[in-house]
């Protein structure tokens, strides 16, 4: 007997929970996979296009949500040759720009934006990673070319993408430091980076301190407004680079410009929206599972589970700055 639906969270207005729904398996075009989904990572973009603040991510109601996933390749288009039924993968796949997400216990996904799972991760914490990995890679590889030696900060050590940044920087060779608050430097430092606590040492103070006041080669903003102007304060002279992922707001250049240093912004949904760039995030996503494999990669996660059926649950804590670390919802049950 062939099942032709399934269970989804759905989003039908915005300000509005989401409601499960039986919807129809989605159909595979040329190029894509179906995915039966295991988990679904939570991230704060999630919770913004819900209340319908994020504009940005084009979102086409009524929606399936949930940007990040794991689960098991159920079904392959005849013209996919990359995967096989079974194989277990991970990515940044859908829950923007009419794209369906993850919310779903299944997905019809462009297998270029997948790769197999990380042998040394389990569904819940491989689908908690892909916007973090491709966000912070994004910024510390492509844009500002990290490499042995280099002294970098990232704004944010222990938020999502900021951790997952230390980790990166500190796989390339770099030396790490990373800015939080006093009951984060454990945490902070347990992935390798010299904590420093924003609210009781300025950037003058800091950059002082650690770098003789010649400034950080890399600073990598993963908080936006205020923290976006003190990275222009903190870069080095000539030849530093400043990466934000949050890069709201209005902000004076001028700062960055005196000490001669470049800025690069990060906008991680751009091939979901676009279609350009697509098969990159499958190359990162595999360049993720070598490093997680090779034990050099580790997540923040928050242990409370979820079903579909909790996910308004999960979105009010993550909304709510409440969340322990990564959440995720466990789909397949």
């Amino acid at each position: 007997m062939t099942v032709n639906t399934m269970q989804a969270a759905v989003l039908a207005q915005f300000g509005a929970p989401l409601t499960l729904a039986d919807t129809d398996i989605p159909p595979l075009r040329p190029g894509q996979v179906l995915v039966r989904v295991s988990a679904s990572g939570v991230n704060p973009l999630d919770t913004k296009i819900q209340s319908g603040n994020a504009a940005h991510a084009q979102i086409r109601l009524p929606a399936i949500l949930g940007i990040d996933l794991a689960g098991v390749v159920h079904a392959v288009h005849p013209d996919e040759t990359g995967f096989r039924p079974g194989d277990e993968v991970y990515g940044m796949t859908g829950g923007v720009g009419g794209v369906s997400g993850s919310l779903a216990q299944f997905a019809a996904v462009d297998a270029d934006l997948l790769a197999l799972k990380p042998r040394r991760l389990d569904m819940r914490q491989a689908a908690a990673l892909p916007l973090i990995f491709i966000t912070a890679w994004e910024g510390l590889v492509d844009r500002a070319r990290v490499r042995p030696g280099q002294k970098v900060l990232v704004h944010g050590g222990a938020g999502g993408v900021g951790h997952i940044a230390v980790q990166i920087a500190r796989a390339f060779g770099a030396e790490v430091y990373a800015t939080g608050s006093a009951e984060q430097k454990a945490v902070i430092e347990s992935f390798g980076a010299v904590a420093i606590d924003y609210r009781s040492e300025g950037v003058e103070d800091y950059v002082a301190r650690h770098t003789g006041g010649e400034g950080f080669d890399i600073v990598y903003d993963t908080v936006g407004g205020a923290t976006l102007d003190a990275s222009f304060a903190a870069v080095r002279r000539y030849h530093g680079h400043v990466v934000s992922c949050l890069g709201w707001g209005a902000h004076k250049l001028a700062p960055l410009s005196f000490r001669a240093a470049t800025y690069s912004g990060v906008f991680t949904l751009l091939p979901l929206l676009s279609g350009q760039g697509r098969a990159h995030h499958g190359d990162i996503m595999r360049e993720a599972a070598r490093l997680a494999d090779a034990g050099q990669l580790s997540l923040l996660m928050d242990e409370r589970r979820f079903t579909l059926g909790q996910v308004n649950e999960a979105h009010a804590i993550a909304a709510g700055g409440q969340a322990r670390g990564k959440l995720v919802i466990d789909v397949a049950i």
